[in-house]
């Protein structure tokens, strides 16, 4: 899709955020339109231009094809739980009639910023007490730790707060390196989830054969494509979860697309991320019913994005990176 092309339709948003999720109060992108309908490019701002070029391979993608063929026509989801304090955890979970919590830990958000990762385990275990009590013991509770521990700290980690949960359903990314992961699987009873170890692998079978993770976490933009995502995901060999990168409803879509598409989905899947969000660039609602979302087919019209179009500042730093991104394609 020729970048003129791009820049013709393109949409810059900003939509800020409830509460400080993975470093930022403010999701920014583009959305641009092609002929199978609307895209969203949004690599995260610290992201490299060489990192980015997934991302708007898997927006030309939408934008030009069609998505598979759903096999389901809904998603059970996860809501997710930013770094925030056991009260505001609470009404998070309490408010998304999900039976399963994704919860952030680790201090790499919000109010525990700058505390040491270790020294922040009493807050991560306050805030997953708090979501165990709402959700009762048949609710599911994941962590993500972002790759933000060492070994020796997911080994300490990781049963507290197992105990603190009253159980885990899965350990997402605890440590960055595949070898680290199939060493920390080594030694603890809680499953381990794969992420970015599964995005940045030129080989994600990998992650299966060294024996690192139980589950693979996908998600479409970093890899390229809902396509692309559903090779990726039946070439590791392992059960999947679909999850968001914060993403518009438009992103979002994709996401759900993907989920719709695999032929097994045991886990809920993280596509819960529209409460994140005060707000969104669609009117086709994102926001789950009795914790399900259903499978789109096309994605949804941006008639909502003159709410949060951004400034010019941002307008032109998006603007830019898009040129720069597109030349490397």
């Amino acid at each position: 899709m020729p970048l003129d092309d791009v820049l013709a339709t393109a949409h810059i948003f900003a939509i800020p955020l409830h509460d400080r999720f993975r470093g930022i109060s403010v999701r920014e992108g583009v959305l641009f339109e092609g002929p199978a309908g609307w895209a969203e490019f949004a690599p995260f701002r610290d992201y490299d231009d060489a990192s980015a070029l997934p991302w708007l391979r898997a927006a030309i993608d939408t934008a030009e094809n069609a998505w598979p063929t759903p096999v389901r026509a809904s998603i059970e989801i996860n809501t997710t739980v930013p770094v925030v304090g056991p009260e505001r955890a609470a009404e998070l979970v309490a408010g998304s009639g999900c039976r399963t919590a994704k919860v952030k830990v680790g201090g790499l958000d919000g109010g525990v910023a700058g505390v040491g990762v270790l020294n922040s385990l009493t807050a991560d275990a306050d805030r997953l007490a708090a979501v165990r009590a709402v959700l009762g013991p048949e609710g599911r509770i994941r962590i993500d730790a972002n790759a933000g521990w060492t070994v020796d700290q997911a080994l300490q980690a990781i049963p507290v707060l197992d105990r603190a949960a009253g159980g885990l359903e899965y350990v997402e990314q605890p440590c960055r390196s595949i070898e680290e992961l199939a060493e920390v699987r080594r030694k603890v009873g809680v499953r381990i989830a794969a992420d970015e170890s599964i995005r940045r692998a030129q080989d994600p079978m990998r992650v299966k054969l060294a024996g690192a993770a139980d589950l693979a976490v996908v998600k479409v933009a970093p890899l390229g494509g809902v396509r692309s995502a559903l090779q990726i995901a039946e070439v590791t060999g392992l059960p999947i979860v679909v999850s968001s990168a914060v993403d518009s409803a438009v992103g979002l879509a994709a996401g759900l697309a993907l989920a719709g598409a695999l032929p097994e989905l045991d886990y809920a899947c993280g596509l819960g991320t529209a409460s994140l969000l005060v707000g969104d660039v669609s009117s086709q609602s994102q926001l789950p019913l009795e914790g399900r979302l259903p499978v789109p087919t096309t994605p949804p019209e941006p008639d909502r994005w003159a709410d949060f179009a951004a400034d010019d500042d941002i307008t032109a730093y998006w603007l830019a990176r898009l040129a720069r991104v597109a030349a490397l394609l």
